[in-house]
């Protein structure tokens, strides 16, 4: 969204003199303050530590404010919602992320209308109460939960969507909120901000290799470890892969099987080829997008009361990000 070209190429720029003489702001029913980081990040190079600054920031400034919007590149801005949804327990305000895919300067940007509507929905109320409660992704029309929302274009500006939950609000003509799935929770507000970066990714694919699943499994001081699985949540049964994941269950490394489809769910033991896994202990994933599911095990793994009982807690919804 406040990016701006040198030469042919995009980098970052500070978005703050842009956004205070956009003339929609000055005509929305909404007292705006605008927090900016010293330093504008891409977020290509968006890490754990700035999901953490993020939480800290809105943690802070619970009690004076609505609603909050954070405007954020679009690369990983399903990973931060997603931390963020787990990271802020019990908040019950509106965090609305946004962004654009042609940065505001430009002709045809979709950067105001994104912008003007994820303020708008973030000061939604009905009995001085706000109408969303929970980290989401708002994009070109569509207001989606951040935890299962994934980028699935970069040409488009519908550049995000939720294969396996509902919008959460069309913007058309009129806002029409889909209150039947918006999340709420009667836990009391409270930061858990703790992060445990040590997890990796193995995405199965045909001709995976002995070295390139032991290379990732013996990552030192490895605490957990995703499976991006084919299908509902079935891998090759060769006798060198399950004997490695075995091994690495064995040493207390915690496995996480989510399926490589965009929409559908992981359900072990539905084929044969899936049988063994549960046997061993991995845990199955159910509906999680990998972004998910990555930052959860993170979650879990640092967060008490979660981590004393972290297969368990990776097996509930914790915050509506799995059914």
């Amino acid at each position: 969204m406040g990016m701006v070209y040198q030469g042919s190429q995009l980098v970052t720029s500070d978005i703050s003199s842009m956004l205070k003489t956009l003339p929609e702001l000055q005509r929305l029913e909404r007292n705006i303050d605008l927090l900016a980081w010293e330093q504008p990040l891409d977020s290509a190079n968006m890490k754990p530590g700035h999901w953490q600054k993020l939480a800290r920031q809105i943690y802070e400034y619970d009690e004076q404010y609505d609603g909050f919007v954070v405007i954020h590149g679009t690369d990983t801005m399903a990973w931060t919602a997603s931390a963020l949804s787990f990271m802020l327990e019990g908040l019950k305000k509106p965090i609305i992320f946004t962004g654009a895919q042609l940065p505001m300067n430009e002709l045809r940007s979709d950067a105001r209308d994104n912008l003007v509507n994820a303020l708008y929905l973030a000061g939604e109320q009905v009995n001085g109460e706000p109408v969303l409660q929970e980290a989401a992704i708002f994009f070109d029309r569509f207001l989606w939960r951040g935890n299962r929302s994934r980028k699935v274009q970069s040409n488009h500006f519908d550049a995000f969507m939720s294969e396996n939950y509902p919008a959460l609000a069309e913007v058309g003509v009129g806002i029409e909120f889909n209150k039947s799935v918006l999340y709420r929770t009667d836990k009391s507000p409270r930061l858990l901000d703790e992060i445990d970066a040590r997890v990796a990714l193995i995405r199965i694919y045909p001709g995976i290799t002995r070295e390139q699943v032991q290379a990732v499994l013996s990552i030192p001081d490895l605490k957990g470890c995703v499976l991006e699985t084919y299908g509902s949540g079935n891998m090759p049964t060769d006798v060198w892969l399950l004997q490695a994941l075995k091994d690495a269950s064995s040493k207390g490394i915690v496995l996480l099987n989510v399926s490589q489809c965009v929409g559908g769910m992981v359900k072990q033991g539905k084929y044969a080829t899936s049988e063994e896994l549960s046997q061993m202990g991995v845990v199955g994933g159910e509906d999680l997008t990998t972004e998910a599911a990555m930052v959860k095990l993170m979650f879990v793994l640092a967060n008490k009361p979660y981590r004393d009982e972290v297969k368990k807690s990776l097996r509930i919804s914790l915050r509506g990000e799995m059914s």
